[in-house]
């Protein structure tokens, strides 16, 4: 909204040649967020509590016993700092920004859904596992319907370390691109069960892919650095900043002890929606790489249930996902998250390694 009031002025007053740049956009667009995030985030955490929307713990965590009744669906406090912020200094004809969008409001319906009858019913059981997913594969199939008649669509696939190796997948592209979504949020969705857990690797890979699509929107530095070229995919790093902005703002709430935690509505909408940047930016099996912790979180629970299944009752895990297995082993819970935080950063450096490397 601000690029479209401001910089066709800039004809007559030069300043305003600056509302051109996606990197200034981005910028003020992380700022933004951040400070509606953090201006808004003790009325929405008051309003939250005045209506009883608390989170109820698992029978099984009883560690946790002590976080009942603290505020839920703080992942509305994350839609109402990136959504405007993005609003306001993203160039809005720009279709790649809308189906960004779609995508967030989309799996954070569901998750809205899943996080209202956990209240409702007062248990930690909202909507069946098959009706999630149903939600989730129906967002991202209409989502990328609508990418596949855009002329930047390409069906090629990114293989990070090589740069001559794009193998072309035709009409398997698509499920494919589904299942990276649709992976992607129940990977964010598993990873949240510790305070900030989630949200820093969330604001990691935001940053990271703030980089690559910016590079992939640059016909120059797509060239240099070897990647692929999106025409029009860089101003979705407006996007990113802005995400990586409200996830700050959420972790100045979210931090251990945490007074909100984001729910459903967040966490099924950040994972979908990174997952839906990586396809734009073409970089989908990088996304295993920068994200490694949503996808070791996530193989720990396919690991422990299925050998439960398979062994008649044994277990892998203590307890899983992978950090619940470490709580039970006694270890602190700020610990736990901060070597998580960690391991997050070491996955992002290598991820912006394979810029160069290949």
């Amino acid at each position: 909204m601000i690029y479209h009031l401001l910089y066709p002025l800039a004809g007559e007053i030069s300043a305003f040649n600056v509302f051109r740049y996606i990197t200034f956009r981005s910028i003020y667009a992380l700022l933004t967020a951040l400070l509606i995030s953090i201006l808004f985030g003790p009325l929405m955490i008051r309003w939250l509590k005045r209506i009883k929307f608390g989170q109820y713990i698992l029978e099984d965590v009883a560690a946790h016993k002590a976080k009942a009744g603290t505020p839920t669906m703080g992942g509305l406090l994350i839609a109402a700092s990136l959504v405007p912020s993005v609003l306001l200094w993203a160039d809005l004809t720009n279709i790649h920004i809308w189906l960004c969008i779609i995508v967030f409001l989309g799996f954070g319906l569901v998750g809205f859904l899943d996080d209202f009858l956990k209240i409702k019913r007062k248990r930690n059981l909202g909507l069946s596992a098959r009706t999630k997913l149903l939600g989730q594969l129906a967002v991202a199939g209409l989502v990328l319907v609508l990418l596949i008649d855009h002329p930047a669509y390409s069906t090629k696939l990114a293989m990070p370390f090589f740069k001559d190796f794009t193998p072309d997948l035709a009409w398997l592209y698509l499920p494919f691109a589904v299942l990276v979504m649709v992976g992607s949020s129940n990977g964010v969705n598993l990873t949240d069960g510790l305070d900030g857990l989630a949200i820093v690797p969330t604001v990691v890979v935001s940053v990271v892919f703030t980089v690559f699509v910016y590079v992939a929107g640059n016909v120059n530095l797509a060239n240099y650095l070897q990647v692929a070229y999106v025409p029009g995919v860089g101003e979705v790093a407006v996007f990113c900043a802005a995400l990586v902005g409200a996830g700050l703002g959420f972790l100045w709430f979210n931090a251990y002890p945490a007074q909100v935690f984001m729910g459903d509505v967040g966490s099924l909408s950040l994972g979908g929606t990174l997952g839906f940047i990586a396809v734009l930016a073409k970089q989908e099996l990088l996304l295993l790489v920068v994200g490694g912790l949503f996808v070791v979180e996530t193989i720990s629970v396919i690991l422990q249930v299925s050998y439960f299944k398979m062994s008649g009752g044994k277990r892998i895990f203590r307890m899983a996902p992978l950090h619940h297995h470490f709580e039970l082993k006694g270890i602190p819970e700020s610990k736990i998250i901060i070597r998580f935080w960690i391991l997050s950063v070491l996955l992002a450096l290598v991820a912006l390694s394979t810029l160069k490397l290949r």
